[in-house]
Order: C-alpha cells, then sequence, then structure tokens
C-alpha cells in the first residue's frame, strides 16, 4: 500500500495491485522451470520420440481439419434431411427416393481421424449404401480367407484331419 498526496493536499492511499500478479508470474515461472528439468530428455528416447512425435501431430492436424470438416459435414446432412423430407412429401410418400437422399447426406463420417490423413481409412463424406459397404468388405473377407486356406480334399478336410 502507498501514501500519496492528492492535489488538494490530503493523503489518499493506493493499492498495488501489480503484487500479487508479480507473485504469481513468478510462481508460475518456477513451476515451469521445475517441469521442464524434470521432464525426459527427447535424446534419450530416440525412434520412440519420433513415432510419438508423428503420432501427436498426426492426431493435431486430424483435430484441426475435423473442425472444418466436421461443420462442413453437419451442414451437408441437414441440408440432405430437409431435400429428403420434401422429396418424401412431393412424392407422396414414397420412401425409396427419399431413403436414397437420406443414405448419401446422412451416412459417411464426420470426424477426420489419423486414419484418414494416412490413408489406412478411405473418407467417406457422400454416404454409401449399406449393401454396397458390406458387399465390399465382404468380397475382401473372403479374397483373404481364400488366400490363407488350406488344401482340402474333396471331403472338405484337410490333410490333418481338420
Amino acid at each position: 500500500m502507498k501514501i500519496q498526496m492528492n492535489r488538494s493536499g490530503t493523503r489518499s492511499r493506493t493499492v498495488d495491485v501489480r503484487a500479487p500478479q508479480t507473485a504469481m508470474r513468478k510462481l508460475m515461472t518456477a513451476l515451469l522451470v521445475v517441469a521442464l528439468l524434470g521432464a525426459p530428455s527427447i535424446g534419450f528416447a530416440g525412434e520412440a520420440a519420433k513415432e510419438t512425435g508423428r503420432e501427436g501431430a498426426l492426431g493435431a492436424a486430424a483435430a484441426l481439419s475435423s473442425l472444418v470438416y466436421g461443420p462442413v459435414k453437419l451442414v451437408y446432412a441437414t441440408g440432405g434431411l430437409i431435400v429428403g423430407a420434401f422429396a418424401w412429401a412431393f412424392t407422396a410418400g414414397d420412401t425409396q427416393v427419399a431413403t436414397k437422399v437420406f443414405t448419401r447426406s446422412l451416412r459417411g463420417n464426420y470426424v477426420v481421424t489419423p486414419d484418414h490423413l494416412t490413408g489406412e481409412r478411405e473418407l467417406i463424406f457422400i454416404g454409401r449404401d449399406v449393401g454396397s459397404v458390406e458387399a465390399g468388405s465382404a468380397e475382401a473377407v473372403t479374397s483373404s480367407q481364400t488366400a490363407t486356406e488350406e488344401k482340402t480334399d474333396e471331403s472338405g478336410y484337410d490333410e490333418m484331419g481338420w
């Protein structure tokens, strides 16, 4: 607290509000220094640090991409709901027409993941029919099974009898 003289000659008390802020700043700086000194060094981690850094960067990129992609997809889906409702109404309740619009607009991905950025999974904006997605995955499963299947005889058993 400081005591100052006013223009009128009387004393006035002023409180220095910077003192608590300065103390808090010093405390936060000390905590940051302790945290940085106590943290393990990246140099000791080697390849694991590079992989962790890559995963972290992909996660951050996916999150930032989702901030743009997610709202765009939501607007598209909302528009599809409205158009699908009108299509159903104007076709006198034909659910096939509305279902096609709903499927194309509502299905698909709403969030970008690191797998989408690395190409391990496909980012689907416009939805697909359930049947076409299942048929594609069933073909993939069948092709992988035939590649790993052992040779069997006419009875359906392999050489081990299984």
